[in-house]
Parts: structure tokens; C-alpha cells; sequence
């Protein structure tokens, strides 16, 4: 749509300017440093950063329904860098110039409703986020614009160079981290650290295919994480976790998007999400929070954090009811379908337990919740939703798994509507399935297939042939006709199938 067809009352909002003053906030000294160079904790606390909009006031002066307009036209342009994250520029990175974003066609993922099986199943209406649609294959995407973007921003702006972009990985961040890092590859160099053994070959093939230096650490990847930390403290580094505060904000667009979606109205609405590094639900509740100071959204939805017994801190620490008495502690974890949670010490987890209580805070009242699952109750759930008309990984099996535990501990009810976050593309996990279809699973995993969720190929070789269909090799007419009409009965004798009457 070309811009002097939108209404006039919005024209000079859609094509958004640079304005703000953006800085960088201690979570825990409050101070606040210059946006100009890459820092990922506080210079003098070592506390982690948030990205602050020091003139967030102006957000206010427009109203919340004609935000509403822009992000809804805005959508109609034919303008790349609008065309992903960036939609909600905004709320996202407005120091940026718009040439200088990297967009690879990242966000605006489907969000997809549950047929009338999969809401018995539960017991409420729900609806999958699939963000394994995104470029790389899941939402890691979403951070990595926004991360990128900036530091393209730096090199163009302020002359940085010899940038050595590096992360820790379990497998999803690493391919996203390489290939948004490919895009600069003449300013930009990769590097990334996954646990030896821990990421599916799926996965471990993607920074490789970018063109990644690929470091492969024995541990897991709390272990990897440190390294990495250690190197971000002692080198010219740029990271690309979740440490990352440009990473989070890029993946605010998750709750920008839903409400987008739902069209702003988030009352009575659930947002189930998997707990990792715990930087997608940091970045999910900031999200959902600014729209609501901007007046966008009418209601701050529930927030539901999942984790799995095997890697369980975050649900944990809430198990504490009373604040002044709530202790962090990391735990060893043990091994996980849901890989990409299999995280013992979430380095996010101090913007977690603050934005937390400001959004309870501003909700009046209990929004953010946390249930435990176990890893039968993840990949049942998983082949269920999948036999069910979508393609979850498994992380979208502990989204389900999580959901299905809010509702029967009353968290949630049948008068709400659910948004289950599938972090990923299902074929990276394939080899899971597999493992459940073969019933190969190692005891530590603690997963025992059910026969009714089991499905493997069958090889149809009728008796009675002696000659079968081969590559480059012909048969006889009479040998075709008798090869089809015999494997046509088998597959028919098996399905059960009723002979169609001519008349």
C-alpha cells in the first residue's frame, strides 16, 4: 500500500523517525551508561542492564487506539525493514536508522487455534505461536534482528570494526547468532560454544552451514555459558545471549505481536512460555507491559512460566510464596527433550524477579504463575498437538504439558484463552521422536512411549511377487499390473477398506 492512500489523521506516524534517548539502566545500582559501546553488565555493580527510553513519556501522548491504527496500516507497507520486528519500531530500537536494520524475515509468526480434540484435551481454548517459522527456526530470530541491527548501527554510525560476534548455545541460538551474523560477514565474524553431545545434528548443522567457528565444550550449557561470560569480560567480544539486552528487546516483539493479533484486547487472555536462559519471558512480560503503559492493550494477561523436573531453578524460587524469603539457586540438570531449556542458572533471572513484581504490581493482583512438568508429560503432549493438525517441538510439548497443569491446578480456566509459545522448528528435534518411536530413550530421560502414540513405517512386499519395482530397471506389463493389484490389496487388507461397487 502506498503511503498517501492511508488515512490522513496517521500518514506522518507510519513511516517512524529516529527519536528517544536510550541508554543503558543497572538492574541493580540503577546507573545508567551510553548506548555507544557494547555492554552487557553494569561496569561497577556487574549487575545485569536493561535498555531504557528515557523519553518513553511520548508514547502517552498518542493515544492507545491510534497506535493501534499505525502498527495495523503499517503492516500494509512494502518497506523491508517495517516488514518484521520492526513493525513496532517504536517500542523496539527507534535510535536505529531504518537502513540500517537487518531484516531476514523474521517475526509475525502464525498463531494457530486448536481443533475441538485439543481443547477437550485441555479443557479451554488455546492457540499455538509457532515460532519455528522464523528464519533460523525458532524465536531466537526475533533478538537476533534487533542485536544485529545494532550492531550494524555501531559499524555504520561510529566506525566500530573487527567485531567478533560469540554465544552459548544448546542449539537454537547458536544458528540464529550465525546467521544473522553471516548477513555482516565483511564486519562481522561468528563464533559459537555448544555442549559436547547436547544439540541434535539438526542444529549443530546450521552455524556450520553459516559459516561459524563452531566450538564444541564438554559439560552442558551452563558450562559453555561461562566460558563465554569469561570471555565477554576479558575480550573485544560482542555476546549475543540473552545477557544481551538488545537480544530481549527484539523479543518483546513476541508480546507485541499477540496483541496485535488478538486485536489489543489481552483480558482474560494466557500466555504460556518455556523457561531457558529466561530471557524470552523477561522479554515477553516487558513487552506486554510497555503496551499497556502506552495504553495499546486493556489488560495485562496471564503470564505462565513451564519448566521441566530435570531443569526446574525458576520454579523453584516461586515455590516461595512470601518475597523476603525467596532464595535463587542454580541446579544441576539432567537430561531434557526440551533442550533448549535444559538450563540450571537462566543468567536472565534477575530482570525476571524484577519485572515480575512490577507486573504484578501494575496488574493489581497474581498474573505470573509457574508449573513443573515432567519429560513423559512433554513429548506425550508433544505427539499429541502433532497428531492434531500442527508441528510443535518439543519445547511446544512442555507449553502444552504446562497448560494442561495450570488448568488442573485451577491457575487458569475455561472462560480463558491460551497462547502456547513452540519455540522452534519441529525438525530439530526430530531425532526425539524417533527415540520415542523406537522406545530407545536412555533411563535418565525417564520417558516410557505409549503404544497409542507410537508410529513407525511399514515395509509393503507382497508374497507371491518375485519380481519388484527397481531404479533404472523396467518390468514387463503383465509383472506391473500383478505388482500393483497385489500391493494395493495388502495396503487395502491392513486399512480395511471396502471394495468401491461399479455399476
Amino acid at each position: 500500500m502506498r503511503l498517501k492512500d492511508f488515512p490522513a489523521e496517521i500518514r506522518d506516524l507510519i513511516i517512524p523517525k529516529v527519536k528517544g534517548e536510550i541508554v543503558y539502566q543497572c538492574l541493580g545500582c540503577n546507573k545508567e551508561f551510553p548506548i555507544r559501546q557494547l555492554l552487557y553488565t553494569c561496569p561497577d555493580c556487574q549487575d545485569l542492564l536493561m535498555i531504557i527510553d528515557k523519553d518513553s513519556h511520548r508514547f502517552k501522548e498518542i493515544p492507545g487506539e491510534t497506535w493501534q491504527k499505525i502498527f495495523d496500516y503499517r503492516k500494509m507497507l512494502n518497506i523491508p525493514a517495517l516488514k518484521g520486528v520492526f513493525l513496532y519500531y517504536e517500542f523496539i530500537a527507534p535510535l536505529i536508522p531504518l537502513d540500517q536494520i537487518i531484516y531476514l524475515g523474521e517475526g509475525h509468526t502464525s498463531l494457530v487455534p486448536v481443533n475441538d480434540f485439543m481443547r477437550d484435551f485441555v479443557g479451554m481454548e488455546f492457540y499455538f505461536k509457532n515460532d519455528g517459522q522464523n528464519p533460523s527456526a525458532s524465536f531466537k530470530d526475533r533478538g537476533m534482528a534487533c542485536a544485529l541491527s545494532y550492531i550494524n548501527y555501531l559499524v555504520k554510525t561510529f566506525g566500530v570494526k573487527d567485531i567478533l560476534a560469540i554465544c552459548a548455545s544448546t542449539g537454537d541460538t547458536s544458528a540464529s547468532a550465525a546467521l544473522y551474523g553471516s548477513y555482516l560477514h565483511e564486519t562481522v565474524k561468528s563464533a559459537v560454544l555448544v555442549p559436547q553431545g547436547k544439540i541434535t545434528k539438526v542444529q549443530l548443522s546450521q552455524p556450520l552451514g553459516s559459516g561459524a567457528y563452531v566450538f564444541e565444550i564438554p559439560g552442558v550449557f551452563d558450562d559453555c555459558m561461562k566460558v563465554v561470560e569469561n570471555l565477554a569480560d576479558n575480550y573485544h567480544v560482542a555476546l549475543l545471549n540473552s545477557k544481551n539486552a538488545w537480544r530481549i528487546r527484539g523479543q518483546e516483539s513476541y508480546a507485541f505481536e499477540i496483541s496485535q493479533d488478538l486485536d489489543y484486547d489481552t483480558d482474560k487472555k494466557v500466555i504460556v512460555v518455556p523457561i531457558g536462559n529466561a530471557g524470552n519471558i523477561t522479554a515477553i512480560i516487558s513487552g506486554f507491559l510497555r503496551f499497556y503503559d502506552a495504553g495499546i492493550i486493556n489488560a495485562l494477561p496471564k503470564v505462565i512460566g513451564v519448566q521441566s523436573t530435570h531443569a526446574n531453578p525458576v520454579y523453584r524460587y516461586y515455590l516461595e510464596r512470601e518475597l523476603n524469603k525467596r532464595i535463587f539457586s542454580p541446579v544441576v540438570v539432567k537430561p531434557s527433550v526440551a533442550q533448549a531449556a535444559m538450563i540450571g542458572n537462566p543468567v536472565s533471572m534477575p530482570r525476571v524477579i524484577k519485572l515480575v513484581q512490577e507486573y504484578e504490581k501494575k496488574a493489581g493482583n497474581e498474573r505470573f504463575f509457574m508449573v513443573q512438568v515432567t519429560e513423559q508429560e512433554i513429548m506425550d503432549c508433544q505427539l499429541t498437538a502433532n497428531r492434531n493438525g500442527h508441528f510443535i517441538c518439543t519445547q511446544g510439548g512442555e507449553s502444552l504439558a504446562g497448560l494442561v497443569r495450570a488448568f488442573k491446578n485451577k491457575i487458569v480456566h475455561a472462560d480463558e484463552i491460551a497462547i502456547l509459545d513452540s519455540t522452534a522448528h519441529a525438525l530439530k528435534f526430530y531425532t526425539f521422536q524417533e527415540m520415542y518411536f523406537n522406545d530407545s530413550f536412555s533411563p535418565d530421560f525417564e520417558i516410557l512411549p505409549k503404544r497409542e502414540l507410537q508410529n513407525s513405517p511399514r515395509l509393503i512386499r507382497p508374497k507371491g511377487l518375485d519380481t519388484f519395482p527397481e531404479p533404472g530397471k523396467s518390468l514387463p506389463p503383465k509383472d506391473v499390473k500383478r505388482f500393483i493389484e497385489l500391493t494395493s490389496g495388502e495396503i487395502a487388507a491392513i486399512l480395511n477398506l471396502q471394495k468401491r461397487e461399479v455399476h
